[in-house]
């Protein structure tokens, strides 16, 4: 595969590893936003803020404006990686938004539908980054919520919640954090169905993969003590680990699987939920069609987004 492949939160540990891979190709060039050690006529260096709606928008019509000028090749993938947590207590957006739910959800939300139409329309892949905690019959070791979506008619909590009651803050940041992977589940689902619809871009895929638990993930400096200390001793002991389970990997070979959906032939015209690069279920209730649309709705009105700014309809035929 050729092309430009989209990848947001590249200063993360997932990202750094799938960017040097990725540049290892040589007819893919890389957006993304990392430190410059690499050949700069392959990687094309941009700073978003995902906490800002209105830069997600300014970066998306860049991105339109350079490929439509052919100073970029068509885009071939976008990866959907970067991601916030609360563990602490909540945080809020520019757009006085909760931030884990924007800047996972959200900002993905927008970047992709209003990228659409510059993607390669016969060979297009978005890969959004599940968690095995989008499941809400998963239980969480390191917490004691995961992910309960509010009802239809209170989804706005989902953006806008009441304050944390005090002692609940480190769960209700992992609830956010799960209820963000869920909805990019959902996406998944629901942008897969209006593309299928759509003549000129049915051939454009979305996938969403679970990437295991990173044990060398800078990302645990917001864990507990214990929990860091804990993670540290899992990775010297990863490799006696995997003989027995993948269910914990590193950096590195989550972004062998995260490539390979994103750039292998084999996973040509391929949709659906994996974990790694194995084909594994989603959370029963990203299946409810009714659900899904009314996240899929309610995401739309908070962005802003219009029909005239994507190639996919609001609501679905």
């Amino acid at each position: 595969m050729s092309g430009s492949i989209i990848i947001t939160g590249a200063t993360g540990s997932l990202a750094i590893e799938a960017v040097q891979q990725f540049l290892a190709h040589p007819s893919i060039t890389v957006v993304g936003t990392i430190a410059g050690q690499y050949p700069m006529g392959k990687l094309l260096i941009k700073s978003v803020d995902l906490n800002s709606l209105s830069e997600v928008r300014a970066f998306a019509d860049e991105i339109a404006g350079l490929v439509e000028s052919k100073q970029l090749p068509p885009i071939s993938a976008i990866i959907c990686n970067a991601f916030t947590w609360s563990l602490g207590g909540q945080n809020f957006s520019n757009d006085h938004y909760e931030s884990t739910f924007q800047v996972n959800h959200l900002a993905h939300f927008s970047l992709v539908l209003k990228i659409l139409r510059n993607m390669d329309h016969d060979s297009g892949r978005i890969v959004m980054l599940s968690s095995e905690v989008h499941d809400p019959e998963v239980r969480i070791p390191l917490s004691k919520l995961g992910a309960e979506l509010p009802s239809d008619e209170n989804l706005d909590l989902l953006v806008k919640p009441g304050p944390d009651e005090a002692g609940t803050e480190h769960d209700m940041g992992w609830r956010r954090y799960a209820n963000s992977k869920l909805a990019n589940v959902m996406f998944m689902q629901s942008l897969n169905r209006r593309l299928q619809q759509n003549p000129k871009f049915s051939k454009v895929t979305v996938t969403a993969m679970d990437p295991g638990g990173l044990v060398d993930s800078r990302a645990h400096t917001s864990q507990r003590a214990l929990v860091r200390i804990a993670f540290k001793l899992l990775a010297v002991l990863l490799p006696v680990i995997n003989i027995f389970t993948y269910s914990l990997r590193s950096n590195a070979a989550s972004a062998r699987d995260l490539i390979a959906l994103a750039i292998d032939p084999k996973y040509f015209a391929v949709r659906g939920h994996f974990n790694g690069q194995t084909p594994s279920a989603a959370a029963h209730i990203s299946e409810d069609e009714k659900k899904r649309e009314a996240i899929w709705d309610a995401c739309w009105e908070w962005t802003g987004m219009n029909e005239d700014e994507t190639c996919v309809p609001r609501r679905c035929a």
